[in-house]
């Protein structure tokens, strides 16, 4: 008797890991700044909200920090079958990636399955750019992830007699991209690559994204164009851009 196995049930799954355990330093916002308040909500929340509205992500798994509780009086409807949250949060955001993959597979995800990596403080995403991405990545053996050619001038800087900023050198733009997020990777993939980085210290450093550790492995992810919007919220001015950007939406 031969079986027939539904090809459905081997498809890949789509699911999203937003690490939201930083402390947002240089934002100056007195706190993480995934919490402050932007267009009349969280950070976090505009961010959540845009990836909930993309049908094909299975689940979103947020990573806090195991010491987070500012999450849950923020976010108090964040719970169900596509919401999870999990307080795994390492020192470093490659950590706090590795241990939501950790809790992805304890949640039933499979190392075929895709997983999007996407910042908390990227909170102008929008579902069609994250569409995108998984149409141009759904069917690549490596995978992918928005981004954007350099358009402007690049300066080397250093430090002036007076302790100013200077520029030393201009550096060539040519082939030069930035990266942005979602970053999307299938699990089985991308949880080797962070563990192996963050097994050399001096690897690990050299980690600030997905992407990099992908390419550690001598790998080439593929460059989806994203969007001037996707911006990563870093600098003060940022927010009140933000808002701006929002209100106009």
């Amino acid at each position: 008797m031969s079986i027939i196995f539904a090809s459905h049930e081997f498809k890949p799954r789509c699911f999203a890991l937003v690490p939201c355990a930083g402390v947002g330093e240089r934002a100056g916002v007195g706190g993480p700044k995934q919490y402050h308040p932007v267009a009349g909500q969280p950070v976090v929340a505009h961010t959540l909200a845009a990836l909930g509205a993309v049908a094909r992500i299975e689940a979103t798994l947020v990573v806090l920090s195991p010491m987070d509780d500012a999450f849950a009086l923020h976010m108090p409807a964040f719970e169900g079958d596509r919401r999870w949250v999990a307080h795994v949060g390492g020192d470093t955001r490659a950590q706090s990636v590795a241990n939501g993959l950790d809790e992805l597979l304890i949640r039933g995800a499979q190392a075929h399955d895709w997983v999007l990596v996407h910042d908390a403080a990227r909170c102008l995403i929008q579902p069609d750019w994250v569409d995108r991405l998984i149409d141009a990545c759904e069917d690549d053996e490596v995978g992918g992830l928005l981004a954007l050619p350099l358009a402007d001038t690049l300066k080397e800087a250093v430090a002036g007699p007076q302790g100013e900023v200077r520029s030393q050198a201009t550096v060539g733009r040519a082939g030069k991209w930035a990266a942005q997020t979602p970053q999307m990777f299938r699990l089985g993939l991308l949880r080797p690559a962070l563990m192996s980085a963050l097994a050399d210290p001096l690897s690990a450093q050299a980690i600030t994204d997905e992407a990099s550790a992908i390419e550690a492995l001598g790998h080439e992810p593929k460059l989806v164009p994203g969007a001037y919007d996707n911006f990563k919220l870093t600098w003060p001015s940022d927010f009140a851009l933000a808002e701006r950007l929002l209100a106009t939406r």
